[in-house]
């Protein structure tokens, strides 16, 4: 029988660590000066005298790890984020404003790679965002034609959902302008019904080619194959981004066949060192429940933990559901991914067999249409732990939010994609924009927050997501809305450790620096509590710590 391989911790020896500040976000003891370890657990948290009196009592002799002036933080949590996807965007062509202000730059990117392809490759870039280039607009077909009339020639919207592509891809798979939208996404057209290139949410199945991962209209489909030993690849180099980051678990916030195979294949190889609970997507809902994985499934290293649902799309791609149309397009109105009553099914079904649901949403209708579905489903099968999430939760109403506390529903946020995009949001809806992510009022309202990065929306960075959540500064420097949407740096701190542990359902033994949880740590040159709020997300990591060991040095 095939065993998943682990992060083996059992022949470590005990490990008594110092630092300048130890904040281990557990409220009854705040902060300490030493822990100690041993197989992966923290046995003991306190001043270095009762952690060496913990250890003697325990007949051991520890090693000494110290790091005067440091700051030790729980191990970050990155409750949100798509880690193969993210490895496939480190292999593509990076088409984001740092390197592209223009549409002219990006087709200069992508023919200097496309000289570099054995012919017939798909070529494939990621990161723009169309309000962010001169022209503030998406590229069209013709434009990328430019590129190649011989290959794929496909990139990639900032925001996951969407892209445009080449006249030889729309030919290959044979889309044309009489072809229908499909459910759930849209092949975009012109004044004069022709196609342009842009191709959002389940309109991108067709690029996952004959055999690929089909979803439906179940989410965008950014599920494009490669082979096993790329994947592999692909997740070796995420895995050290996050660990750069502080990160040590994730919640895989889409998984299909493509990802849980990839996952296996990691887990198996030895080299996974950063914790993965995954969400499996809801075209999946049947299989997930036939199978009976509606209870805690897997290891310390790999997790079942829920099911991935999609309310409507994205702000960035201008795809989430404003019926009104936008200010910035009034032609646009964005979607809904189900009607209500097929979601509120979905959502009753996962419910009653016991899973918990976590759903991307983003405009007030389409965050109610989520309260409504979990009140509902709780009303059939009350369930004071159900833990049920918002992914995103970007504008919703104030009374969907008192019903959020109410019910307990644990909103997901992302506050790197206003510090990313801010201003982009309130050129798309206007003023209401200001209200993105409005951690501050889930707080005055007893709301549980967790911030995440949905990387590779945005780098897995905790602590310019911490910046961004107490300053609500832009990364242009504009101000989005009053300082009552804000949080302490102590909230944000919570909110990307013990939180994110609480959203995917590990709190018991992640999310905090105390005895009988594992010793999962981040250390931090600066003490994020302390420093100047503007400065944060330039504290460096200079060690990252799982299960007791180093897995991420900043000298290697």
């Amino acid at each position: 029988m095939r065993q998943l391989a682990t992060f083996d911790a059992r022949d470590s020896v005990a490990t008594i660590v110092t630092a300048a500040t130890i904040l281990t976000v557990d409220q009854s003891q705040p902060t300490a000066e030493a822990l100690l370890t041993h197989r992966g657990t923290i046995l003991a948290v306190g001043t270095l005298d009762e952690v060496e009196r913990a250890a003697s009592e325990a007949g051991l002799t520890p090693e000494r790890a110290e790091f005067p002036g440091a700051t030790i933080v729980p191990g970050f949590i990155d409750a949100h984020a798509h880690p193969l996807m993210y490895g496939q965007m480190l292999t593509w062509v990076d088409v984001s404003p740092v390197k592209a202000s223009s549409i002219p730059e990006i087709v200069e990117l992508l023919g200097a790679a496309a000289e570099k392809l054995p012919a017939g490759v798909p070529l494939r870039g990621y990161g723009y965002e169309q309000r962010n280039l001169a022209e503030r607009r998406h590229p069209t077909k013709e434009e990328l034609d430019r590129v190649a009339t011989d290959r794929e020639v496909y990139i990639m919207n900032a925001s996951g959902h969407g892209g445009v592509v080449n006249s030889f891809t729309f030919e290959k798979h044979g889309v044309t302008k009489e072809t229908p939208n499909p459910e759930g996404g849209e092949f975009f057209r012109d004044a004069e019904g022709e196609l342009t290139g842009e191709l959002s949410d389940a309109a991108c199945n067709v690029l996952t080619g004959l055999h690929g991962v089909k979803i439906g209209h179940h989410g965008p489909n950014f599920h494009l194959g490669d082979e096993p030993a790329e994947h592999q690849r692909q997740m070796e180099l995420v895995q050290r981004e996050f660990l750069a980051g502080g990160v040590t678990a994730i919640g895989d916030a889409q998984v299909s066949k493509r990802e849980l195979e990839t996952y296996l294949r990691f887990a198996d190889s030895g080299e996974q060192r950063m914790r993965v609970s995954m969400y499996f997507l809801s075209h999946l809902l049947d299989h997930v429940i036939e199978l009976g994985l509606t209870s805690p499934f897997g290891n310390a290293m790999l997790a079942h933990a829920g099911v991935k649902l999609y309310a409507d799309g994205t702000l960035g791609g201008w795809t989430a559901y404003f019926p009104d149309g936008y200010v910035g397009d009034p032609c646009r109105t964005g979607q809904l991914y189900h009607q209500p009553q097929e979601y509120t099914e979905l959502v009753r079904r996962a419910h009653l067999a016991g899973l918990q649901t976590a759903t991307h949403a983003q405009s007030p209708i389409a965050i109610k249409m989520v309260v409504d579905a979990i009140e509902a489903a709780l009303a059939e099968r009350p369930d004071k732990d159900a833990r049920h999430r918002i992914e995103h939760c970007g504008l919703p109403y104030p009374a969907e939010i008192a019903r959020m506390a109410e019910l307990g529903i644990r909103p997901v946020n992302q506050t790197q994609h206003y510090y990313n995009w801010g201003e982009g949001v309130e050129q798309a809806i206007g003023t209401p924009g200001e209200r993105f992510n409005p951690l501050g009022e889930f707080a005055e309202a007893g709301v549980a927050m967790t911030i995440s990065s949905d990387a590779p929306v945005a780098e897995p960075r905790p602590l310019e997501a911490i910046q961004a959540a107490v300053t609500r500064v832009t990364r242009r420097g504009a101000k989005l809305g009053p300082d009552g949407l804000r949080i302490s740096a102590e909230q944000a701190l919570r909110a990307h450790t013990l939180e994110g542990a609480v959203s995917i359902g590990r709190d018991n033994e992640l999310g905090s620096l105390e005895a009988g949880k594992r010793a999962d740590f981040a250390v931090l040159a600066e003490n994020p509590l302390t420093v100047e709020a503007g400065t944060i997300a330039s504290i460096r990591v200079l060690e990252t710590w799982v299960d007791g060991k180093v897995a991420f040095s900043a000298d290697v």
